[in-house]
């Protein structure tokens, strides 16, 4: 059964091999990233996780759609960003039709939404989502609302639900550490509209 509150469809070109990622329950987990074009000529470059077989997994080079859901983790190690996103894959099919990135998903706020202006005056608002799934597990997912839905994002609480439509996007900046500049990757949810609650059911993924 699908699961409404956290769905994705992604439809790009995979940029580099697959490589073993983890295990789980005897099952092997693969990683590989997935380049989608935005409308600007920007391309924003996504981690895909995919629970084998390995005889499954796409090339690099290959045109594929994937379907499945965004997930969090918190990398522990120390190395990178703090909270990891990537897309777990339900399915990958050979790619037709136009590059696409839609996100949607429902969950709660469980940070206060952080209004904002860029340095050219543009209203931005920072939010943090909480998703539920299975075993009363949850993924924290970043997301990012700008010009007049940042500001009705704005006037939301800790607490309220929330549906949306967005892209899931990657965003390169720098980080200073000690006396080091590292280069990171940040991957946030842009909404692109709020959308009705719609009917919560059981998650089953």
């Amino acid at each position: 059964m699908e699961q409404k509150e956290n769905r994705a469809v992604l439809r790009g070109t995979v940029a580099g091999d697959a490589v073993l990622s983890h295990q789980v329950h005897g099952i092997d987990f693969y990683r590989f990233p997935l380049a989608v074009p935005r409308l600007s000529g920007r391309e924003d470059v996504l981690n895909i996780l995919y629970p084998g077989p390995a005889a499954a997994l796409p090339a690099s080079g290959d045109y594929v759609e994937v379907t499945g859901q965004v997930r969090s983790f918190n990398n522990r190690s120390g190395v990178g960003s703090r909270l990891v996103i990537t897309v777990l894959a339900r399915s990958i099919t050979p790619g037709i039709g136009e590059p696409c990135n839609q996100v949607f998903l429902q969950g709660t706020l469980c940070k206060t939404p952080v209004l904002r202006q860029t340095p050219l005056g543009r209203d931005i608002c920072d939010l943090l989502l909480a998703v539920n799934r299975r075993y009363r597990r949850a993924d924290y997912l970043p997301c990012i609302a700008w010009g007049t839905l940042a500001l009705r994002c704005g006037q939301m609480d800790t607490g309220e639900s929330l549906c949306l439509e967005g892209r899931l996007q990657s965003r390169v900046y720098r980080k200073t550490i000690g006396e080091t500049v590292q280069e990171r990757t940040a991957f946030e949810i842009s909404i692109a509209c709020l959308l009705p609650p719609q009917e919560e059911e059981d998650p089953s993924f």
